[in-house]
């Protein structure tokens, strides 16, 4: 879904741990990509995050600790999907981080992974490895 401006949205996920940034990888697709996805209308980021990662992973963000990451954007005309916007919060969860049925896989990843993920992904890749967060 689009926000006032029409440029579609994704809400995610950023989950660090050891300087290692959980990704996730849906069957037929070779990119990984962070959890999350478009708002359903009249959602807030939170409820929308809070939905995706339980859909996704089956485990429940504590919307209380939700901190915008940041926005990040790719233009019109991109090769890949442009224009795209994806906005990234970091969240405390409950759960295991179990895979559903529309995840392939969930993985670990390092900067240097930043290969295999999609172009707006990888943004913040650099931006975490830039704030010391990712190794």
């Amino acid at each position: 879904m689009a926000h006032g401006d029409g440029v579609p949205e994704k809400v995610a996920w950023v989950l660090v741990r050891d300087g290692l940034v959980l990704v996730t990888r849906s069957h037929g697709r070779d990119r990984f990509y962070f959890p999350g996805g478009r708002r359903e209308p009249g959602e807030s980021d939170s409820e929308t995050l809070v939905r995706e990662i339980d859909e996704e992973l089956r485990a429940a963000i504590e919307p209380g600790s939700m901190v915008h990451f940041g926005a990040f954007e790719i233009g019109e005309g991109h090769p890949e999907h442009g224009p795209f916007r994806m906005i990234c919060y970091t969240a405390d969860h409950r759960g295991e981080l179990t895979p559903s049925r529309e995840i392939a896989e969930k993985a670990w990843f390092r900067h240097a992974d930043r290969d295999r993920v999609s172009a707006i992904d990888e943004m913040v890749f650099d931006a975490l490895h830039e704030a010391g967060r990712l190794s």
